[in-house]
């Protein structure tokens, strides 16, 4: 199959939430399952610092009365093929942002279609959150070229219809009051990244105003799980570690945390229960429970707390005024590093995650590969890949609360602390987090049984396991 990812992000390149994850890595699988797939992004003004890029264009094309250069390359670190959109509005040395975002991102979506109508036609053009929310419109009318909607996160829609009608060509069928409405009504399938956040986003809890809708395409709406780049993500093999471990040298893993405390400023001491948190400083990720309860917290506990990310700037400056009451036990780190994102899933002892909504989330999967035990909200794809520690049975992955109350993560965060004090259960549990499978093996097959069924082919059957061999001993 010829499949082409629209996307605003692909790691390594450009990373800004789960969703560059995904199409950093998705397509590397799919193509060793020998099917062709491409990525289409914006030429961001940093891209040429961080690879070399051909000088020449492959294609040359125009949108929405606006030219713009289409450049070939390979995804750095895979033989994925990647196409680069060249275009000034795109110099900026960001993803989002700006007064023009709505109409930069309608335009790369109209030159993804160009350039799929043009120069490569695939069939199937898979679309990435608002930003490519337009593509199913515009390609209903096509019989050649079916596409994949996924949605990454419900709460982000794109502009308005009677905005939309200021910029770019919207047809007379078209439907749905802002882009991400009429990118589900048109699109041959529509997912999301985790199955509870498909069933979550058809209730009004979650739906953000489209639950009506999302309930009325049933079938169409499905749920696939993320995953996450194995291979790069290894503490057994990952560069960027002060110390590398496995599960079964698990007892290497405290140097981490030692280094990771003198890194960012901490008091150093490997009994202290160290927290950590990568994440956008945004509502969404449920900071306003830590912010009203964490002093109560640190009160009570000799914990550590170290914060890694960047958002809204209320958030930023609570987090550091924080910083300011507990030196020594607390860091705020307002940046995005992806290295230190790795050496603070090596070093805490807990992550911590307590999302409003989560659709489904790549930092509890990471942190679970590093043998850093999650607390985490059941919300969303938190649900599908963190479950509740039962010491007694010896079942269970992290910690975990319901209700979105800061009582309810206090009271989970005191269960983790004292957790952490029965050392022996503790590293079991986190072994039994390091042994789960996240690889994009399993996800990866499921996408391949959607394309295959938008096509009418036959769903591609994985390889059974061997039996194992009867052996009949002499009598």
């Amino acid at each position: 199959m010829r499949i082409l990812f629209v996307s605003a992000e692909a790691a390594p390149l450009a990373k800004v939430g789960g969703m560059g994850d995904v199409v950093g890595a998705l397509p590397k699988f799919l193509r060793r399952m020998g099917h062709d797939v491409r990525i289409f992004m914006p030429y961001y003004g940093f891209i040429p610092d961080k690879m070399d890029v051909p000088k020449k264009p492959v294609w040359d094309g125009a949108a929405m009365f606006q030219s713009f250069s289409v450049f070939e390359t390979v995804l750095p670190g895979t033989d994925v093929p990647l196409y680069l959109m060249q275009h000034p509005s795109f110099l900026p040395r960001r993803v989002y942002g700006g007064l023009d975002e709505d109409w930069r991102f309608t335009f790369f979506a109209n030159a993804a279609a160009e350039f799929a109508w043009n120069h490569w036609k695939p069939q199937i053009i898979h679309c990435h959150d608002w930003h490519t929310g337009m593509i199913p419109v515009w390609m209903s009318p096509d019989p050649d070229i079916s596409t994949v909607f996924t949605i990454h996160n419900l709460a982000y829609q794109g502009p308005w219809r009677w905005r939309l009608e200021q910029m770019t060509w919207c047809p007379w069928y078209m439907q749905g009051h802002n882009t991400m409405a009429a990118a589900v009504q048109f699109a041959d399938r529509v997912n999301t990244v985790s199955p509870t956040y498909a069933e979550q986003i058809k209730t009004p809890a979650y739906g953000e105003t489209l639950e009506g809708l999302l309930s009325y395409l049933g079938g169409k709406v499905s749920g696939i799980l993320n995953g996450i780049d194995t291979e790069s993500y290894n503490p057994a093999t990952d560069k960027y570690l002060h110390q590398q471990f496995s599960v079964d040298t698990i007892e290497k893993r405290p140097a981490n945390k030692i280094a990771l405390q003198e890194e960012v400023g901490l008091e150093v001491n490997k009994n202290a229960f160290l927290i950590g948190m990568v994440t956008r400083l945004v509502e969404q990720k449920g900071l306003d429970l830590i912010i009203q309860m964490l002093d109560l917290f640190m009160a009570y506990t000799d914990a550590q707390f170290i914060v890694l990310g960047t958002g809204d700037r209320y958030y930023e400056t609570q987090l550091w005024q924080m910083t300011a009451r507990y030196p020594g036990r607390m860091s705020t780190q307002l940046l995005y590093n992806d290295a230190l994102s790795r050496r603070i899933y090596a070093g805490c002892d807990t992550f911590l995650m307590p999302s409003r909504f989560e659709p489904c989330g790549i930092s509890q999967m990471l942190a679970l590969r590093y043998g850093c035990v999650p607390m985490v909200r059941r919300t969303g794809g938190l649900v599908d890949t963190v479950s509740h520690n039962n010491p007694i049975d010896n079942t269970g992955t992290g910690y975990c609360f319901d209700r979105y109350e800061p009582l309810d993560l206090f009271t989970c965060m005191i269960r983790t602390w004292e957790g952490f004090r029965y050392k022996d259960k503790w590293k079991e549990l986190q072994q039994r987090g390091m042994r789960e499978n996240f690889s994009w093996d399993l996800s990866a097959q499921k996408y391949v049984n959607l394309y295959s069924d938008i096509l009418g082919l036959p769903p591609e059957e994985t390889a059974p396991e061997p039996e194992p061999e009867l052996i009949v001993g002499k009598g």
